[in-house]
């Protein structure tokens, strides 16, 4: 497949939808890919990408970012509270925002820097316990708590269980955001992403359909 095919089949899952094309950003996930697999879908003109890892996009991306214009890196894997002041300084947004310490510390930096990334909560929607993730339950307060640190909340994001019918775990996802007025939605990858259109999702992730199958040796 190829960023084209992908980009034709959001297109379609957002018309089906009844949703305006263009209206889902989607977010290609470059982690641990060639740069020169992640240059080309650059050179194609796409500019929002996903890492999962500090170390990873410190070596790759502000480089990049001089050489493409418009470039906008979103950080999706689990963030460690000790590299937090890198994270914000590289990426554009931050997905993974999941306990109170990672929040505490996001909410120096927010008041030293003068600026933020974008944040979406992380919502553990399966409860499983291998999983990072506010839990269901825990979200409303979270949410409220992070408000009070004066962090600017743009929405939620989860990662389905395996194997699991995503549908359900998109719309609690929907509904949790909706209570507590919140309009970002990062949910859906590349097996499932056309589901999460149909949810009401802002961001997809999808990588290994854009840039082939990862080689982690």
């Amino acid at each position: 497949m190829s960023l084209a095919d992908i980009v034709g089949r959001l297109n379609a899952a957002e018309r089906a939808a009844g949703r305006a094309e263009g209206s889902v950003t989607l977010i290609a996930v470059s982690k641990v890919q060639p740069l020169e697999r992640v240059e080309a879908v650059l050179a194609e003109g796409h500019r929002v990408f996903g890492e999962n890892y500090v170390q990873e996009a410190a070596g790759k991306w502000p480089e990049l970012k001089e050489r493409f214009a418009g470039v906008s890196v979103h950080m999706i894997g689990p963030l460690q509270t000790n590299k937090a002041k890198a994270a914000v300084e590289l990426f554009d947004a931050i997905h993974t925002l999941d306990r109170p310490s990672l929040a505490q510390k996001l909410a120096r930096l927010a008041d030293a820097r003068g600026t933020c990334p974008e944040l979406f909560i992380q919502v553990n929607t399966g409860s499983e316990p291998q999983k990072a993730g506010v839990l269901p339950g825990d979200v409303d307060g979270f949410i409220a708590d992070c408000r009070g640190l004066g962090l600017p909340l743009s929405g939620l994001m989860c990662i389905p269980p395996e194997d699991a019918d995503s549908t359900p775990h998109f719309a609690m996802l929907a509904d949790i955001a909706e209570r507590n007025g919140l309009a970002g939605l990062s949910m859906g990858m590349s097996a499932d992403f056309a589901a999460a259109v149909a949810a009401g999702a802002t961001h997809v992730r999808v990588g290994s359909a854009i840039f082939g199958a990862r080689d982690y040796r």
